[in-house]
């Protein structure tokens, strides 16, 4: 029990484009700072060679099949997770909580719209079974609101889309009902960054036992 309770957490953030993941993510790491956690933040794609591959995939710089995209994100959050230098597993063990931008429930939702959802699921089973999260922050918001913003961001991916954005948040809710054992933490994604902070760390304090 000693061991387990040095052991950093993992906390996954998800939603569909434009929820806030990102600015999400800084704030509560500045929180978890602030109660003397060490915290280590990082996303999918990572910024390994697969995932530099998957986002030339995604931006259309390469353009591939999205069977092919699927399998690259299950090899590129093996190596994320096992990784002996800077894994997730890695980081944990060292006693850090990371925080991590998309995790399988991100192949669940986008990946498995546009090819056979049990396949990628099976693509995804060793990473499930290899680490699963303490806690999914899944930031909810209507897909009109997520495209207005992915708007004002700039450049689109091949998801972003207000059809396949609105099928993307329903397989969402369908994961979260079949996957029950996952601890998710729904919280609406406010327009005030701070109201929205306040509901994660609510969730992350009951995480911690704070």
């Amino acid at each position: 029990m000693e061991e387990n309770r040095q052991k950093g957490k993992f906390i996954v953030f998800e939603g569909t484009d434009g929820s806030g993941k990102s600015t999400q993510m800084k704030l509560l790491s500045k929180y978890l700072a602030g109660r003397g956690l060490s915290c280590v933040l990082t996303r999918e794609p990572t910024d390994s060679p697969i995932g530099a591959m998957l986002r030339s995939c995604l931006s259309g710089r390469i353009d591939t099949d999205e069977r092919a995209i699927a399998a690259l994100f299950a090899a590129d959050r093996l190596d994320h997770i096992l990784n002996p230098v800077d894994g997730i597993k890695t980081k944990l063990n060292g006693g850090i909580t990371v925080l991590c931008d998309r995790y399988y429930l991100s192949s669940f939702a986008y990946n498995g719209e546009f090819v056979d959802s049990a396949w990628v699921e099976e693509l995804n089973r060793p990473a499930r079974e290899e680490l699963r999260p303490d806690l999914v922050v899944y930031l909810d918001l209507t897909p009109e609101e997520g495209m207005k913003r992915v708007a004002r961001r700039g450049e689109c991916d091949r998801y972003e889309t207000l059809e396949r954005q609105e099928r993307i948040k329903n397989r969402y809710f369908d994961c979260f009902r079949r996957f029950a054992d996952e601890n998710v933490a729904i919280i609406q994604s406010e327009v005030d960054k701070m109201q929205t902070q306040a509901h994660i760390r609510a969730a992350v304090n009951r995480l911690f036992g704070w």
